[in-house]
């Protein structure tokens, strides 16, 4: 298997630090792993801010399998968008994704919207707890709780931009099972995306990451 550059990013309230056990068996195979922090200490960053960024990285790579987990599925659609050369595979992982003009507030149910709002004061939303993303363990508790930080609330209603171009890059979806209230699994089928189903909670990085890592190994 040639060396792959393997982009992982994170969801909202997270950082690069939660794919620590899913780089480490990614490099032990010989491959490159880049796993950026997006910025999130301004209620006026938002969605594009976050494209910007994964934008700027995909400038000095090639032949990338993309990974997006949960909120970053818009991200890195959007970013793959704006070089879709750059990009072998995308891959997302409980994402949420639209087509031109969808955020994660049109495409959420009322009831998520209404609890992000419930969370939300001075533009920011509040970390929820490490439950809410299915980690239960207490040493995992822990070490999410003390890292997880307020995101923008911006990033949610700000529309993303795609041309198409997007469309032609192949992508597969890992869709956390089972999962009864937002519609991944759905909208995997809508796109007409290959799916792997994986047997743990929403995070799943941080329950799973060996077989998360190994299939991301698959897709490169």
């Amino acid at each position: 298997m040639s060396t792959v550059d393997y982009v992982l990013v994170h969801g909202a309230w997270h950082g690069g630090w939660c794919w620590d056990r899913v780089a480490a068996p990614l490099r032990e195979r010989g491959h490159r792993v880049h796993t950026p922090t997006l910025s999130t200490g301004d209620p006026g960053i938002g969605l594009r801010t976050h494209v910007d960024e994964v934008a700027a990285l995909l400038e000095g790579l090639d032949d990338v399998v993309l990974v997006g987990h949960s909120y970053s599925g818009f991200v890195v659609r959007e970013a793959a968008d704006r070089m879709p050369e750059r990009v072998r595979r995308i891959v997302l992982v409980d994402a949420w994704y639209g087509r031109d003009g969808d955020s994660m507030d049109s495409r959420a149910p009322e009831w998520f919207v209404e609890w992000v709002d419930s969370l939300t004061a001075d533009g920011m939303i509040a970390t929820p707890p490490a439950s809410t993303v299915g980690v239960r363990e207490p040493a995992d508790v822990a070490w999410l709780e003390a890292n997880l930080r307020p995101q923008p609330r911006r990033t949610f209603s700000e529309p993303t931009r795609l041309t198409g171009a997007v469309e032609d890059v192949p992508c597969h979806a890992v869709l956390c099972v089972p999962n009864k209230r937002l519609p991944f699994a759905k909208w995997a089928a809508e796109f007409g995306w290959p799916s792997t189903e994986l047997h743990t909670g929403h995070d799943a990085m941080v329950t799973a990451p060996g077989q998360l890592a190994e299939i991301l190994l698959a897709q490169a």
